[in-house]
């Protein structure tokens, strides 16, 4: 049953779940035009934190460690909404270019809640995924995109998130021939399904699935995918489906442990830097427990930062959203070079916090709980303070050096 014309329509916390794992039925993700559609994605930010919670505590249960690094993981989610901030301003130029196709070029219209129209939808979507992630690894100027979301040496839940900036800016082309007769609203539900899909494969507590390893990609397939042992190397591509690499020789069965990461490890945990660079040098440096706590906790007040500009953003004049947009980025570097222990983080620390503070007092930025507006101001008031007394400390300690 298809959804009336009007504005995006909402979805029960079920129905999101099963989004994750592709389980909606066609009849209740079929809708006649794309602002019906909901946003999935942004939907399943509680059930994202929740699964990497729960993942977290599994591992830790049965194997007595971590799935990942502290700073790994906040290097991924940094990764993962730095990818998202560019839709905040403008509708992604995936569904751009498929609309202007589809109104202009369209050779004929399959009907929007047909089934027959969701299922090929769904392998149109998949194979067109398959092509260009597969064209990313062969092609130099496509991997440069790419590459970021294989630059973890860890994999879980978090290397999920660890998205470009710049991969929808090549990725759109691939699925304008289906605008050729499917309608851009099936079309952009199932894109969103098959980056929701992929999100539950990133991890290592799931071994085999069966039967369904043969059609299916699965935790196990995926982590081929993302090795660098050299049976790993550019196999196992596909999105939802694994049909696609058994059919065109790009098949590799997982046997024995996988190492993560680039053939040439990025040494840096900078969300702006790990777009464009990468060194080969093993990167795990040590940071104190403190600024571990610290990092934590101000990117939880980030994320929240980052909710409450997803839900108030149509209410907001275009300068708090810029205004929000820019603290986000300088937050998530700042984040980056406190994770690499860097000393010119304390300086962008005071900077970022006094900003904070100006901006709350101002009106310019809110809490997504209003309960925790006086927490933050009382937080980044001492973070401030704290990171003064350290550059002090410094600057008295190299005077001394120097005397």
């Amino acid at each position: 049953m298809g959804a009336e014309a009007g504005g995006p329509r909402g979805t029960a916390p079920g129905q999101q779940l099963r989004a994750l794992f592709y389980a909606l039925a066609p009849g209740e993700s079929s809708f006649r035009t794309v602002e019906e559609v909901p946003d999935y994605v942004e939907k399943s930010i509680p059930f994202f934190i929740t699964f990497i919670g729960l993942e977290f505590a599994v591992s830790w249960i049965q194997k007595r460690k971590l799935p990942g690094r502290i700073n790994d993981g906040i290097s991924s989610l940094s990764l993962g909404i730095l990818s998202r901030l560019p839709d905040v301003l403008f509708r992604s130029i995936e569904l751009i270019s498929y609309i202007y196709v589809w109104n202009n070029y369209r050779l004929f219209e399959l009907p929007w809640d047909s089934p027959w129209t969701w299922y090929l939808t769904l392998l149109g979507v998949d194979f067109a995924y398959y092509c260009f992630h597969r064209m990313s690894h062969e092609v130099n100027i496509l991997w440069a995109a790419h590459q970021v979301h294989h630059s973890s040496e860890d994999y879980n839940l978090f290397t999920a998130l660890r998205q470009s900036v710049l991969q929808k800016y090549t990725s759109w082309m691939f699925n304008l021939p289906m605008a050729l007769f499917i309608p851009p609203s099936v079309f952009a539900v199932h894109l969103q399904f098959n980056l929701l899909y992929q999100f539950w494969i990133h991890t290592e507590l799931i071994t085999k699935l069966g039967p369904l390893e043969w059609i299916l990609n699965t935790p196990s397939h995926h982590r081929v995918h993302h090795g660098r042992n050299p049976y790993c190397i550019d196999k196992n591509y596909g999105g939802t489906l694994i049909i696609w690499d058994r059919i065109f020789g790009t098949f590799e069965a997982e046997d024995g442990k996988v190492v993560y990461g680039l053939t040439h490890p990025v040494n840096s945990f900078d969300p702006i830097m790990l777009q464009i660079t990468g060194k080969e040098v093993p990167f795990n440096p040590h940071v104190p427990a403190y600024l571990n706590c610290y990092a934590l906790v101000h990117f939880a007040a980030i994320v929240d930062l980052y909710i409450e500009l997803l839900a108030s953003m149509t209410m907001l004049s275009q300068g708090a959203v810029l205004l929000r947009i820019g603290f986000i980025i300088l937050s998530l570097a700042s984040f980056g070079l406190l994770m690499e222990n860097k000393s010119k983080a304390g300086i962008l620390e005071i900077i970022r916090c006094l900003v904070f503070i100006g901006a709350y007092e101002l009106g310019y930025f809110r809490s997504h709980f209003s309960f925790l507006g006086y927490a933050y101001e009382v937080l980044f008031s001492l973070s401030a303070a704290f990171w003064g007394i350290q550059i002090m400390k410094r600057i008295t300690s190299f005077k001394d050096k120097h005397h």
